[in-house]
């Protein structure tokens, strides 16, 4: 979708206009299934009601966009990320994510490592349900500039170039970020290895 399209989508969705909604739904949808799908797991039944949740929160905010801070898709996509958090906050997954959390302190700093660049991962650590399941948390749990940013270079796989024309910055910008996005995210996965620790002592 060109920029063009976005501004006459964006003027629609302002207006309440019904083929702005469809144009949205259309443009995106399947897209946002998929974000959903890899931060819920995709057999999860609640990606469903998650998608849904987004496109309404957007309906309800449509007002507010602003294409000066990002195209519509960083918009939706700031949209989805936070219902998504608020799914996990509502399911209270806290003994999902305490197993996992012992799991990764039981690698003895192995996954750490690999996130430094200083080992590389054996696959059955890379295939692990407990590192997928602290991964999904971990990016829910981080800004949604960084989760933005990690999400769209690391899981789809996106160029530097490309989101920064997305999210309407600059090469440089995003690369600052990347970096920064990539030490909260080492940060906030080692909390669950520490809490698991802290669990684990008499």
């Amino acid at each position: 979708m060109d920029e063009q399209q976005e501004r006459e989508i964006a003027r629609g969705l302002r207006e309440g206009e019904a083929d702005a909604w469809r144009a949205l739904y259309d443009a995106y949808a399947e897209r946002i299934w998929r974000v959903v799908a890899r931060l819920l797991g995709a057999n999860s039944a609640d990606v469903a009601d998650v998608v849904q949740e987004t496109f309404l929160a957007a309906a309800r905010s449509a007002s507010a966009y602003d294409a000066a801070r990002g195209s519509l898709w960083f918009w939706l996509c700031g949209i989805t990320r936070r219902h998504v958090a608020l799914h996990y906050r509502k399911e209270k997954r806290h003994d999902r994510l305490r197993a996992a959390g012992d799991w990764l302190a039981d690698r003895n700093g192995q996954v750490l490592r690999c996130l430094e660049g200083q080992s590389v991962a054996p696959p059955e650590v890379l295939a692990a349900a407990e590192l997928a399941t602290l991964v999904r948390a971990t990016l829910t749990e981080l800004p949604a500039e960084y989760e933005s940013v990690l999400t769209a270079k690391y899981l789809d796989g996106e160029s530097v170039e490309h989101i920064a024309s997305q999210q309407r910055s600059t090469v440089t910008a995003v690369r600052s970020r990347l970096a920064r996005a990539r030490q909260a995210f080492r940060q906030m996965l080692l909390r669950y290895s520490v809490f698991a620790d802290d669990k684990r002592t008499p």
